[in-house]
């Protein structure tokens, strides 16, 4: 059974949400409080998040924040803001969708059943594969082909390249892919900004063309994502 945990100080909106999951058969958790939040998504490990920003003692960014520390959980961020750049942060932060308030109960089912699909044919793939098939990631082998030919990756840039692969579209700053590379074992000294260093390298070998690449993006003062489309058999129902 699929777990889910709800982050909302509104009973209103957890009650109509806990509705429209119930009869998906989800096992639901719930929280009005961050302190409360973390501490069940620890206690019962969810399969995915729906988050409210705006929290009465610690925000929602604060929460996610302290989620990503130790854990890779989906996470919907529940928000009123809805500018450019209030978007672009909380994905920065490492929620891995987000719905504006007002919202229909029945979009934010759908967005979590999409991401629980990609997570879980990310984790049960021998391969990703992106870009009509021009780019093949093997975890198992821990192998990279960019058009059918074996490409040599540092195991730094391997980590990078792997890391934002598996959540396309999710912004990372310089610090979190530090601390993936650091925290698997691929450790290196240097500051944050040695990771456009090796971001830069990471080009080289896997873009087409350098100026304009399709896998590794910028988001200008935020960090980098993952740009490339899954092949259309990974991400169908």
């Amino acid at each position: 059974m699929i777990k889910i945990l709800m982050v909302d100080d509104e009973e209103g909106i957890l009650e109509v949400l806990k509705a429209y999951f119930e009869k998906e058969g989800w096992e639901i958790h719930t929280a009005s409080n961050g302190i409360d939040a973390l501490k069940k998504e620890k206690e019962n490990k969810p399969d995915i998040m729906i988050l409210d920003l705006m929290l009465p003692d610690i925000s929602g960014e604060e929460v996610c924040r302290l989620i990503r520390k130790e854990s890779d959980v989906p996470i919907i961020m529940l928000t009123a803001k809805s500018t450019e750049d209030d978007l672009i942060n909380g994905m920065v932060i490492g929620a891995d969708d987000y719905v504006t308030k007002p919202f229909s109960p029945r979009e934010v089912v759908v967005r979590a059943k999409a991401i629980l699909r990609r997570v879980k044919k990310m984790n049960h793939s021998k391969q990703f594969v992106f870009n009509e098939e021009n780019l093949r990631i093997d975890p198992l082998k821990k192998e990279v082909e960019i058009r059918g030919q074996l490409v040599s990756l540092t195991p730094i840039e391997y980590k990078l390249l792997l890391t934002m692969a598996n959540f396309p579209g999710r912004v990372y700053s310089r610090l979190d892919l530090l601390e993936k590379c650091q925290e698997d074992g691929v450790y290196f000294e240097g500051y944050e900004r040695s990771i456009d260093t090796h971001i830069k390298n990471l080009r080289k070998k896997i873009e087409t063309d350098t100026r304009h690449p399709e896998y590794i993006l910028t988001v200008f003062g935020m960090g980098y994502k993952f740009g490339g489309k899954p092949h259309a058999e990974d991400v169908a129902l």
